[in-house]
């Protein structure tokens, strides 16, 4: 059994403050390099129909050390959105999801 927190939204929040189905944007920043882009965005893929259900877009921190991935992905329920996040906390490298 896993002890660690769920730091993924609720049902209840996302139905209240999203319409579904919709787009949904997440933001993930992590350390650059090891192709952290590419398994961001693999990881929510992996939740989806189809993976021209999610674009994205990649901006590096001045320094170059971190990578902050917007991802805009088409979900159809709130389950899904909190899969995805559960996904993306288990990409290494990750450093904050928003």
């Amino acid at each position: 059994m896993d002890d660690r927190p769920d730091h993924r939204p609720s049902v209840d929040l996302l139905e209240s403050t999203h319409p579904f189905p919709g787009t949904y944007t997440i933001k993930a920043i992590g350390e650059a390099g090891d192709d952290f882009e590419r398994r961001v965005v693999d990881a929510v893929t992996e939740h989806l129909p189809a993976a021209s259900d999610v674009e994205h877009s990649v901006r590096a921190t001045r320094g170059g050390r971190h990578l902050a991935v917007t991802l805009h992905v088409t979900v159809q329920n709130a389950e899904q959105v909190r899969a995805i996040y559960a996904a993306l906390h288990a990409v290494d490298g990750l450093t904050l999801l928003l």
